[in-house]
């Protein structure tokens, strides 16, 4: 959401973050494939009034527990966050550029009438590590081609010859991708997770690809305890 502060303020919708490891997200996606049209406009308005009531300035991150039609307060970031690309790709707002027009003082660039939220979203989060053991996989990038293609965005900073060190987050990249449905979606990412190559190093790109290959995963049929059940499940089955 954003505030300019004056008592106006947007929401751009939910992003579903439940595909999370010891609570490190590992896939996102928007919307959420179990959120209704009017649960998502209540949780919505509830966000939006809050945050106008408060005379909130900034881009902000409101995070919930959803369960059976209820959603429960966590907490608030007040930031964006590194998931919010697939935010921008169902609205069609920079989030960055919406950020920095209120700490200039141009106000929204949009009222919420104006918000369309359309199509489908997800993100991988490629983490240079073993997408087993989940070991850090610093090293030495021998050869880095990203994929591409229409609604296929990689946001990283790797390239052929970089060094990733070992001394920060292991996440080297974001892999975003939209659809017109969220069928469309993973047709999509499953062609792009191909296409991604990272040799020199062991990365998390194996992972996504079995992920969402899993049937319950197509079906949106997760929690946020799924991910960590799904990996036990798997090293037991070998594989």
């Amino acid at each position: 959401m954003f505030g300019v502060g004056n008592g106006q303020a947007i929401h751009l919708g939910e992003r579903d973050c439940s595909l999370q490891r010891r609570h490190q997200k590992v896939l996102e996606e928007a919307p959420s494939p179990i959120i209704t049209k009017k649960e998502r406009h209540r949780m919505g308005e509830t966000v939006r009034l809050a945050m106008s009531e408060m005379g909130y300035r900034g881009a902000g991150t409101i995070e919930f527990l959803y369960e059976d039609g209820e959603f429960y307060f966590i907490e608030m970031n007040t930031r964006l966050q590194v998931e919010h690309p697939v935010t921008e790709m169902i609205s069609d707002i920079d989030l960055v550029r919406e950020q920095i027009r209120i700490a200039s003082g141009e106000g929204l660039s949009c009222t919420q009438d104006q918000v369309h939220l359309h199509g489908h979203a997800i993100e991988c989060r490629i983490n240079a590590e073993d997408p087993e053991t989940f070991a850090p996989s610093p090293g030495l990038v021998k050869n880095y081609v990203a994929p591409g293609g229409m609604h296929v965005r990689v946001d990283s900073g790797l390239y052929t010859g970089y060094v990733v060190p070992p001394y920060y987050d292991s996440m080297i990249g974001k892999l975003i991708v939209y659809g017109v449905t969220r069928e469309d979606c993973i047709m999509r990412l499953r062609r792009a997770l191909e296409e991604y190559v990272v040799e020199g190093m062991k990365t998390t790109v194996p992972l996504h690809q079995k992920i969402v290959r899993d049937p319950e995963f197509q079906r949106g049929e997760y929690t946020i305890k799924w991910l960590e059940r799904w990996l036990e499940t798997t090293r037991e089955a070998g594989g």
